[in-house]
């Protein structure tokens, strides 16, 4: 006795080249493969996150001292720049700065 179209879960499933149901998605019937080793740990011996925290600390500390050469001297300047110019704002519109530069506009 052979399984009708309609058991094999409708016509929309494939047949293979020889008129023989593939099996669903993903879990196409074929021979079982040789030659391929699969190893797996029991859940119960895994520790996902053993040394997580050791290891964020000093691999911060390792990129942070990595690229704080890069960084550092740039901000630095610019934030002395920035307060030099913030200081010298201060003064041109104070009444000694402009008294000082009163006869140049």
């Amino acid at each position: 006795m052979r399984p009708t179209q309609s058991l094999r879960g409708g016509a929309e499933v494939p047949l293979g080249r020889h008129g023989k149901y593939l099996g669903h998605w993903g879990n196409f019937g074929s021979y079982k493969q040789k030659g391929i080793i699969t190893y797996s740990m029991s859940p119960n011996k895994q520790n996902p996150f053993a040394g997580a925290a050791h290891d964020a600390v000093f691999n911060t500390w390792r990129r942070f001292s990595k690229q704080v050469l890069y960084v550092a001297p740039p901000f630095i300047g610019f934030y002395y720049a920035m307060s030099w110019a913030i200081e010298r704002n201060h003064y041109l519109n104070s009444k000694e700065g402009r008294k000082e530069f009163a006869d140049s506009e």
